[in-house]
């Protein structure tokens, strides 16, 4: 699967009485896969999902699976303190249509998350997980930076796709870089080089009613098609990418620098306010126009370290609020911005429109 691009991890609208507000979250997916995001990350620290019931977060993912555009990834965060309630969510996401499991370190019981207590964990969900699955490393909200040396020796399992480093540090994406360039993998994607989901495949074959049957162009027998080669799966052109291990980031203010490191993208909460300046980060990058890509970083810089790392959700969903997303309220124990943050989150998002 290809993760190469911008992915907002989405928030979770509520009423004001607390409620799941699904109608809005389905609005604000509808008007992501309008944008050029790589995908969609549901159920992630900026989705509040820690305060989520277990049928809740069935919800949410159900909700947006049905709004999502079918040309975006998507990605369920399934991650528990335990491998077995990981997995019970993980498999109704499969069921669901979700491309990637996102699963985040355990952290409660900090004192016994040692190395050996880390790798059972997350060899026993990707062995039996039905979903390809990323790592989550996000030390600011468990307080559990994994060491990279750990994820060096994870990222051999072949069900171990990527993951999401979320510590800012960007020394450490290019030890990650560094340490996982012996994975050798490809994904499938599309003649332009983007991401193709079994999501993708079904509406294309659905479309033409003509199965699913993968033919390559030119004739020859059915053989592994080589990374140059095209294939039409029910008129879909697609071929084969070299992808290895990949590494994307958590934290907007450090985007150009993790890029020029090695990080492959990005899913990041200021995404959720303002996904095509994060783009535009990316596409300067992978054009190779690194002073457009870094004028594109000090745009944002002040914004996003200022109110995803400065305000949280609370803020962010405010941001959201500012261009024409719906962000509403938090769950407590959060608590809702000032009047005087409000403004200031205002200022920040004037020149940030998306």
């Amino acid at each position: 699967m290809l993760l190469h691009g911008i992915f907002p991890p989405i928030t979770t609208p509520f009423y004001p009485d607390g409620n799941l507000y699904l109608k809005k979250l389905e609005a604000n997916v509808e008007r992501y896969s309008k944008t050029p995001v790589a995908g969609i990350v549901v159920l992630g620290s900026t989705g509040e999902a820690i305060y989520l019931s277990d049928q809740e977060q069935r919800d949410v993912l159900k909700s947006t699976c049905e709004a999502a555009g079918p040309n975006k990834v998507l990605i369920a965060g399934t991650g528990s303190e335990s491998a077995i309630t990981t997995l019970k969510l993980t498999d109704y996401a499969a069921e669901l249509g979700y491309d990637v499991a996102l699963v985040r370190t355990p952290f409660y019981y900090k004192k016994q998350m040692q190395p050996a207590n880390i790798l059972a964990f997350y060899r026993t969900v990707a062995d039996r997980s039905p979903l390809p699955v990323m790592i989550y490393s996000v030390p600011p909200f468990t307080g559990y930076d994994m060491p990279a040396e750990l994820i060096v020796e994870l990222a051999d399992h072949p069900n171990i796709i990527g993951i999401k480093e979320s510590s800012a540090n960007v020394e450490k994406v290019g030890r990650l870089v560094k340490g996982t360039r012996h994975v050798k993998r490809s994904a499938t994607v599309t003649e332009t080089f983007d991401a193709v989901t079994p999501r993708m495949l079904k509406a294309a074959s659905s479309g033409n009613g003509n199965g699913s049957e993968l033919v390559t162009l030119g004739g020859g027998g059915p053989t592994k098609p080589s990374s140059a080669a095209v294939n039409v799966v029910t008129g879909l052109k697609t071929r084969q990418k070299e992808v290895g291990f990949q590494v994307l980031v958590g934290a907007a203010q450090t985007l150009e620098p993790s890029l020029h490191a090695g990080a492959v993208g990005a899913i990041l909460a200021f995404a959720d306010a303002a996904p095509t300046a994060c783009y535009e980060i990316y596409a300067a990058w992978k054009e190779g126009d690194l002073e457009l890509a870094r004028l594109k970083q000090s745009r944002i810089d002040e914004a996003s370290r200022r109110i995803v790392s400065g305000f949280g959700i609370t803020g962010m969903k405010h941001a959201m609020d500012c261009n024409g997303y719906f962000g509403g309220p938090v769950r407590l124990p959060l608590l809702p911005l000032t009047a005087a943050l409000k403004a200031e989150v205002e200022q920040l998002m004037a020149d940030i429109r998306n």
